[in-house]
């Protein structure tokens, strides 16, 4: 269904008596090569993924200061942690609606200010409390953030490399986490925790400037709620200048009319078991990745390696998930994308079941295995968001990839404690490693189930429709009288 609005007309005028100009910006977009502006807005949401990341990765450099510095054990600050995870998961359900409704801009800006603003009030703390209640409301900035920069970055994207696109600005996420090292071995050891945090929270305020000035606003959100034509002739005039906007155009979104809540639309119709199945895929898929990113270096250190090289093997794991983006956003743009998530889910199933026999490896055996690990776990969490973001339609595409970021959370929960009670019950690390796999083939075999789906409703999936040509000439009747 396409939205609509006419550029200096409304119905009773003239200039809609004759035949008027429609331009459909989606197709206009899908259509066209990337440009500079659309890299430029790309890029800006790829910053906020950086900046968010980062400020995800501090807690845990800052934590072993804190707890030397106010004489506590290391162990206490175990709800600090997950006040921090809970602060995200409540960002992503909450605001990921809002952002389909006020606009993904106001939701970029109003939270990264929010874990700006909560980032620099975290050197306030004075005890475990503050400290886990601080973390808390920054996490829920962080988590407000991913969905409107996925949505956003999908939509001014072409349709030919929409996959590759997300998941190109989602491995600022794990840069983030890269950098957040590199900035802590330089900074903590000379000015203590709080450096990190006025870095953690100085970034994303000049960022959040940056953002207020700069960043577009979704076009089909204007569109929908009839913003200024003036506003939206002069994106669509920065994103293509050569072309040529004609006066009483009428501009065309291809978004679906929301009538509900955008939480109810990602389960109407034939959205149902999709939104069911991707939440079934990320649940395992996260679960398998904190389990891994929680207990590996344990695991090693008591396999008797050093600190050095368990700090090269985890990083090869995170490395892996970066590298991964070169090859399987493509794929997923070239052919079909829910058979490359699956795929990818499939080999982490026989990958980290072999992490756990290469503990017993060479050392660059144990390497290529987490490296491969990786690719497919942490690649297949990356690649899932951009799945959401080509299954829902831009009107939910927000929710649909915030609420599906939700839910993986409490697999994010559940994974390490199930992970660490294994161990406890005694068995054996390369036996908890080979049952990781099986929640990753339920991750594969959900995505496999919707790409099935997929292929028998005739090749369309429920965010594809029948788009018209960028440009047409209507005539329209005249306004009568009542």
């Amino acid at each position: 269904m396409a939205t609509t609005f006419n550029a200096g007309a409304s119905p009773g005028d003239s200039a809609l008596t004759n035949k008027t100009t429609i331009l459909n910006i989606t197709s206009v977009i899908d259509s066209r090569k990337l440009g500079i502006y659309q890299i430029f807005t790309i890029s800006l949401c790829g910053f906020v993924m950086l900046l968010d990341g980062f400020d995800m990765m501090i807690i845990g450099y800052i934590g072993p200061l804190v707890a030397k510095e106010w004489g506590i054990a290391k162990t206490a600050l175990g709800p600090v942690f997950s006040l921090g995870l809970a602060g995200l998961m409540v960002g992503f359900l909450i605001f990921a609606p809002l952002s389909d409704k006020l606009g993904h801009k106001r939701i970029l800006v109003g939270c990264t200010l929010v874990f700006s603003v909560f980032t620099f009030m975290t050197t306030l703390a004075s005890d475990v409390t503050q400290l886990g209640w601080f973390r808390f409301l920054t996490g829920i900035g962080l988590g407000g953030v991913t969905p409107s920069a996925v949505a956003l970055t999908s939509e001014y994207s072409p349709k030919r490399i929409r996959a590759t696109s997300v998941l190109v600005i989602y491995c600022g996420f794990s840069l983030g986490f890269v950098i957040a090292g590199l900035v802590a071995a330089q900074l903590a050891p000379a000015f203590g925790w709080k450096s990190l945090l006025w870095v953690g929270g100085g970034m994303p305020l000049l960022l959040s400037f940056l953002l207020l000035l700069f960043l577009p606003d979704s076009l089909s959100f204007m569109v929908a709620k009839h913003h200024p034509e003036k506003v939206i002739r002069k994106i669509v005039h920065r994103l293509f200048p050569q072309l040529e906007i004609k006066a009483g155009t009428v501009f065309v979104s291809e978004t679906e009319k929301a009538t509900k809540a955008p939480i109810f639309v990602i389960f109407e119709r034939n959205r149902v078991l999709g939104t069911l199945l991707i939440w079934v895929a990320f649940f395992m898929n996260l679960g398998v990745f904190y389990a891994l990113q929680s207990w590996l270096p344990t695991v090693l250190t008591n396999a008797g390696h050093s600190i050095g090289n368990i700090a090269i093997v985890t990083g090869l794991s995170t490395t892996g998930g970066i590298v991964a983006v070169l090859f399987v956003g493509p794929l997923m743009d070239r052919t079909n994308p829910y058979m490359t998530v699956a795929g990818l889910f499939f080999a982490g199933c026989i990958l980290v079941g072999g992490l756990g026999q290469a503990l017993g490896w060479s050392l660059p055996l144990l390497m290529l295995t987490s490296f491969l690990a990786g690719f497919c776990v942490s690649g297949g969490q990356k690649s899932g968001i951009a799945l959401s973001a080509l299954y829902y339609p831009l009107s939910i595409r927000s929710t649909g990839v915030g609420w599906a970021l939700g839910m993986s959370r409490l697999g994010g929960i559940f994974g390490p404690l199930i992970f660490g009670w294994l161990l406890e019950r005694g068995w054996h690390p390369t036996e908890v490693f080979m049952a990781c796999g099986a929640p990753l083939f339920i991750a594969g075999l959900a995505i496999f189930t919707m790409g099935r789906i997929y292929h028998l409703n005739m090749h369309t999936s429920p965010a594809t429709h029948d788009e018209p040509a960028e440009t047409m000439m209507v005539e329209l009747p005249p306004k009568t009288g009542a």
